[in-house]
């Protein structure tokens, strides 16, 4: 049995002239994070290691993860395949992770994280929004078969609301 844990990067910040890559958090982004973390630390925890986009959004919002988690960091790993906002390279990337590993999370950007959510469950749904994540457990034991995995998804308060 595999878990895959989808999250998306945090609210990010349009304020500063950088690189898309390089785009800070906002005040409430970091805040929101924390908070989902805090209330979803069952979905994270169990985790044996966190794949995150090398986009400062996206890093953040997994050290922070982490942090309040009192996980290691040496559980996070940065992988630039994960900086895309295709889903296809972001299924390749999955179906290429070791079988060592039973329960990861990736943390990158939609629109990729929301095909692949779509495509692996069999569900439909329409944005995987800032902050928010998307659990998918499957009953195959190869991350290179996965397939119609069971969704689960966790929204922030303000958007259940």
């Amino acid at each position: 049995m595999k878990t895959l844990v989808l999250l998306r990067h945090a609210k990010s910040s349009w304020e500063y002239a950088v690189a898309d890559r390089n785009r800070p958090l906002t005040q409430n982004g970091m805040r929101r994070i924390e908070q989902m973390t805090l209330s979803s630390s069952r979905v994270f925890a169990p985790a044996e290691c966190f794949f995150s986009s090398p986009a400062n959004r996206a890093c953040h919002t997994a050290t922070i993860a982490l942090h309040t988690l009192k996980q290691p960091f040496e559980k996070l790993r940065i992988i630039e395949e994960l900086y895309t906002f295709e889903g296809e390279q972001v299924l390749r990337f999955i179906h290429n992770l070791s079988n060592a590993m039973n329960h990861v999370v990736c943390v990158g950007h939609n629109p990729a994280f929301t095909e692949v959510a779509t495509q692996l469950s069999g569900s439909a749904f329409f944005h995987l929004p800032t902050a928010a994540w998307a659990k998918l457990t499957f009953s195959q034991s190869s991350w290179s078969t996965v397939s119609k995995g069971k969704l689960e998804l966790g929204l922030p308060k303000e958007i259940l609301n």
